[in-house]
């Protein structure tokens, strides 16, 4: 066991997760190894008390000491069994709260992550650590607590009884010991690969299982059930290989151990019987060495088995910490301040920026989007058009340059003052789980039931919600299965009207809308917009007319701005996209 820890990394793990969660749960801790401490002392005093009872009884026939020896006997097992409870009873508790506490902390963890960190990292990678890594922690600290306290305790006692009683057959099964550690040592390099491989193919598992629940249209419209049947059925395989392969590493320790065991014990009772029989040692010396070293076998062989266990177990902690200690991608500085309440006016001032390993987006890129206005941005993909509304909310920062509100460089702002005053509506609407109306109030949770209802109708979506059995009270399903995606897109409109946010961000906001439904929302849209700040992000030229001004990107440059109107005029690419959306 003590040659897992010679590892400097998986020390260093270790130590970091025992400080970290004994400081955080130390009445519970202590009062489990004081628990353990008493079995321990009681384990090893049932062991003792045998060579009185047969000293005593058998042989000097002491029928005086029957009444106390028998009181002792019952307060040995009284006391252990009280104690394995609060063993039990704590281990449990605190187990718990660890589990809760990991998920709490890796939750947060990756909450506060930038989101270029979620385009590197897969869902299913981060379910995986969410849920085993936090199993994974508690099941490495009882392991600790559990073979350094108990096991180990209760071997030292039992061999201190050994020892007392008969130090020359105590020497003769303590060569057994060495020859153990060998075999483990031997076992362990292969867990420690397999260990690590199961975890991956977990997240397999996972990742097929999204992968069909979202997209579960395209897997049945294009007869993908076989494909992904197949590779479930591969992820599952592999765990199960995986498992088969650990189990049967850790199954090997037991014949090994059984072996030797007995091997020891059978030496020791030979010796044992010729000294009694020769008449060198009381049998009651004999009886008590003998019940030590078989209680002495189990805690031995769990302790022998635990190095196995804490390499599955380590693989885990390893990649919660690795979670744990990521860098922020995107972080506040700390001397952030909130952002000063202004009209509105947004400008970038000479930025560049490419995501990562891609090339430049934008280089040295101006812009001024005036305040209180409506600023269409059209042209071609990749022209930098969703990349200028990320930065605006700071989902990136810029590589150099600035983007300023009312004359303030955002990266100096709090996240939170920055974000509360921005509305946004994307393409790829994402429904929470939940109902309608609550879909709606996470635009402004301290809404009234009448807004929320004021701004499903300025969306119109009154009226489908209404027509639902249960109206605004209608679970949405899973990202919204349940609603049409003309239908979810009006509810992540009115959730962006409740919200009442200086500057309203819309990223293909009508792009799942029908002719009258998209009619309707411009309508509203011009209400909305009123004295607000508004980018636009449409390929539909003829949802931008009303815009005050239209920025027409290319390769990340403005290559014309101005109005509807004088953009038909000048014969460049605006012109130019829109003819070729009259065309039939």
């Amino acid at each position: 066991m003590f040659r897992f820890f010679r590892s400097t990394e998986n020390q260093r793990l270790v130590a970091r997760l025992v400080r970290e969660s004994f400081r955080e749960h130390m009445f519970g801790y202590g009062a489990a190894i004081l628990s353990m401490l008493v079995v321990a002392g009681m384990t090893a005093a049932s062991a003792w008390i045998l060579r009185e009872i047969t000293n005593e009884f058998v042989i000097d026939k002491r029928v005086d000491r029957v009444n106390m020896i028998a009181a002792a006997v019952a307060g040995i097992f009284i006391l252990k069994g009280l104690a394995n409870f609060v063993q039990a009873y704590f281990m449990s508790r605190v187990g718990n709260a660890i589990i809760a506490d990991r998920q709490r902390k890796i939750y947060d963890r990756i909450l506060a992550q930038g989101i270029e960190f979620y385009h590197s990292t897969s869902s299913s990678d981060l379910i995986t650590r969410m849920t085993n890594n936090a199993q994974a922690a508690r099941n490495v600290l009882d392991l600790i607590v559990t073979s350094y306290v108990r096991d180990l305790v209760t071997l030292l006692a039992l061999i201190g009884v050994m020892v007392w009683q008969q130090p020359v057959l105590s020497l003769i099964c303590f060569v057994a010991g060495p020859v153990a550690i060998y075999g483990v040592n031997r076992i362990l390099k292969r867990v420690r690969k397999f260990a690590a491989m199961e975890f991956r193919s977990v997240g397999q598992i996972i990742q097929v299982m999204q992968e069909t629940a979202i997209g579960v249209r395209v897997v049945k419209s294009f007869n993908l059930e076989s494909l992904m049947r197949k590779r479930m059925y591969k992820a599952v395989a592999d765990v199960e290989d995986r498992a088969n392969n650990i189990a049967a590493l850790e199954a090997v320790t037991s014949p090994v151990m059984e072996t030797l065991a007995g091997l020891a014990i059978a030496g020791a009772v030979m010796v044992s019987g010729l000294l009694v029989l020769q008449g060198g040692q009381m049998p009651g010396n004999i009886m008590a060495f003998i019940a030590a070293l078989l209680l002495a076998y189990e805690p031995a062989k769990r302790l022998a088995r635990v190095r196995i266990s804490l390499e599955s177990g380590i693989v885990g902690v390893r990649m919660m910490f690795q979670l744990a200690d990521e860098p922020l991608s995107l972080a506040e500085k700390p001397d952030a301040k909130p952002l000063r309440t202004g009209p509105g006016e947004i400008r970038f001032d000479a930025v560049s920026f490419a995501y990562q390993n891609g090339p430049p987006v934008l280089d040295r890129f101006d812009l001024t989007l005036e305040a209180g206005k409506m600023t269409a941005l059209v042209g071609p993909s990749g022209g930098g058009k969703s990349t200028i509304l990320n930065l605006i909310m700071r989902m990136y920062d810029p590589n150099s340059g600035k983007v300023l509100l009312d004359g303030q460089d955002i990266s100096h702002a709090t996240l939170a003052s920055l974000r509360e005053k921005i509305a946004y509506v994307s393409q790829d609407t994402f429904l929470f789980a939940g109902t309608i109306m609550h879909n709606i109030r996470l635009g402004r949770q301290d809404a009234t039931d009448d807004e929320v209802i004021a701004a499903a109708k300025a969306a119109n979506a009154h009226d489908f919600i209404m027509a639902q059995a249960k109206g605004f009270e209608t679970d949405v399903g899973e990202n919204g299965g349940l609603l049409s995606g003309g239908q979810r897109q009006r509810i992540s409109i009115a959730r962006a009207m409740l919200r009442n946010a200086e500057i309203l961000l819309l990223d293909e906001a009508t792009s799942a809308l029908d002719a009258e439904s998209e009619a309707l929302f411009r309508d509203a849209l011009q209400q909305l917009t009123q004295g607000r700040t508004t980018i636009v992000i449409a390929h539909r030229l003829s949802t931008v007319h009303q815009a005050d001004t239209i920025v027409v990107l290319e390769g990340g440059k403005v290559v014309e701005s101005g109005p509807h109107r004088a953009l038909l005029t000048q014969g460049g690419l605006y012109q130019k996209l829109y003819e070729y959306q009259l065309m039939p």
